[in-house]
């Protein structure tokens, strides 16, 4: 387990690693704050500091995929010239590449009750970030447009999103392919069927990501 070196400063990150390692290795989530901060050696008040409880790490874990994705991605010398739609593939590609690093932990914490909505309770950060993300591409997207019936709805779009990532969230969780291509496939289709249907194209799209969910589902 890692412990803080005497000479280690206390950050968010570094307690944020305590407490994954803690998990993985326990296989369960500590008891107390009390258990947590003497398994690794620091005092409460300096956890205090950061954290108030063990909830508001769980949350800020996934707040941390998010801005270290984002961060990556936005760093990139092309990421500006991409279309919106690229914009948002790249965000899912990178961001579930984050996220096979750490499939260890996202598979425990997100299965480990067995009230669906008390696990997603942690993804509450998440869903903040992952909508204003998406409404910042469709209000890019709506610049470009001269009319008011041209234009997409932010709102509509945003929780779109969510609800996708939440989608593609479960296929990666249940995906045994090798390197999670089927996920790759998921990501890539429902991000064109999404944007086809924001472009009032969505037949073709529909169809084909129609087949792709039937195939990996029924066949």
């Amino acid at each position: 387990m890692a412990k803080k070196s005497q000479k280690e400063k206390l950050t968010d990150d570094v307690i944020i690693g305590m407490y994954m390692d803690y998990v993985l290795e326990h296989e369960t989530v500590p008891k107390s704050i009390y258990k947590f901060c003497k398994s690794n050696e620091i005092k409460e008040e300096e956890f205090y500091k950061f954290f108030g409880s063990i909830e508001t790490i769980q949350t800020a874990i996934w707040e941390k995929f998010y801005t270290n994705t984002h961060s990556l991605i936005v760093t990139s010398d092309d990421y500006d010239s991409y279309s919106n739609k690229d914009k948002m593939l790249t965000f899912y590609f990178s961001m579930f590449e984050l996220l096979t690093m750490n499939r260890s932990y996202v598979l425990f914490t997100l299965k480990e009750h067995k009230n669906l909505l008390k696990n997603l309770s942690q993804l509450k950060g998440l869903r903040g970030h992952i909508k204003t993300f998406a409404t910042e591409l469709i209000n890019d997207g709506n610049s470009d447009k001269n009319f008011k019936l041209t234009k997409k709805n932010p709102k509509v779009f945003s929780e779109g999103a969510w609800f996708q990532f939440l989608f593609l969230l479960k296929f990666w969780m249940d995906d045994s392919s090798p390197a999670f291509e089927k996920t790759d496939v998921a990501i890539e289709k429902s991000v064109n069927t999404v944007f086809d249907v924001f472009e009032n194209t969505p037949l073709d799209s529909l169809i084909d990501f129609g087949k792709f969910l039937y195939k990996e589902n029924f066949a």
